[in-house]
């Protein structure tokens, strides 16, 4: 039995490993497109300047998951010098912190910039919203920092009290008694969750309002049926996200519920998705951008050529 959990374990890290390689590319073609464009003197707009960022943060979260894997696979007992896991767990927390917050403020833009309201704070947004995103992101990146340096304390916590435990990126394996402090510290990772998903929940509900009411007017005045098809093809990517990031944040909330219990199974499953959203909603990113996309289908042109 022993040897099937670790066989389990091994190919559960396996698939890890390889979706993070695979993200890792991903994100790495957004940072790549984005860096020429901004070398070669074309200023990046407000939407570029956030996937920018969102691309560094998750390239770097998945390198983190890339090389966790690979150290637990090839030297396991590496992970268990101080101060490795804290290290890791910490960078790697404040890598996806900054990955959830630079996808809420995504969202936010999105909805602000595309959507059409005539309530005067909103038409007052729309105006101001290119100077607020450079705050919206010094913001993000402080709430990052902050969830790290708890992340940090946490595990040099575990640690510190001889107790053994597996840190998977942010997740833990270990009996611990849940203290007033512990308590508190996942009560502020879960609050930051809470709020970054609850802005993306109405960022995308207001936007797909207002996509499909603009879509119902088109088609009442006989609009041709590409702008119809852009319109449904936006509220498909943008509930597409939604779909996505809803899952992402139960299972965010999921790891902090079962982080101090003795079930490895749920969290290698959990984690496993959570290792696969940072790349495939990318993708959607890529072929939502038509900088990105170009760029794309250009390669793979060049590629078919050779």
């Amino acid at each position: 039995q022993q040897s099937n959990v670790t066989s389990y374990r091994a190919t559960t890290v396996a698939i890890i490993g390889l979706e993070a390689f695979a993200g890792m590319w991903i994100n790495a073609f957004i940072i790549c497109v984005l860096c020429i464009a901004w070398v070669k003197k074309k200023p990046l707009n407000s939407s570029e300047k956030i996937l920018l960022l969102l691309g560094c943060s998750r390239f770097c979260s998945l390198c983190i998951s890339w090389v966790y894997a690979f150290l637990s696979t090839i030297y396991p007992n590496y992970l268990y010098v101080h101060p490795i896991i804290q290290l890791i767990a910490s960078f790697q927390s404040f890598f996806n912190y900054s990955n959830l917050w630079f996808s809420a403020c995504l969202c936010v833009f999105y909805c602000i910039k595309i959507a059409s309201f005539r309530n005067s704070f909103f038409i007052y947004l729309k105006v101001k919203i290119d100077r607020i995103v450079p705050w919206l992101l010094l913001g993000s990146g402080i709430l990052a920092l902050a969830d790290s340096i708890i992340i940090y304390d946490l595990t040099d916590t575990v640690q510190s009290n001889n107790l053994n435990f597996t840190c998977l990126g942010n997740f833990w394996d270990a009996n611990i008694k849940m203290d007033k402090r512990f308590f508190s510290s996942l009560f502020l990772m879960g609050f930051g969750y809470a709020a970054s998903f609850m802005a993306v929940i109405f960022s995308a509900v207001f936007l797909l309002f207002s996509l499909w009411r603009h879509k119902c007017k088109m088609q009442t005045n006989s609009m041709n049926n590409l702008n119809v098809e852009a319109h449904i093809r936006a509220m498909k990517s943008i509930l597409s996200f939604l779909v996505m990031y809803s899952i992402n944040f139960v299972c965010l909330i999921l790891t902090i519920i079962y982080g101090s219990k003795n079930e490895n199974t749920i969290i290698l499953l959990i984690f496993i998705y959570l290792t696969a959203f940072p790349g495939v909603h990318s993708l959607i990113l890529i072929f939502s951008n038509p900088k990105l996309e170009k760029a794309l289908l250009k390669i793979l042109s060049c590629v078919k050529c050779k």
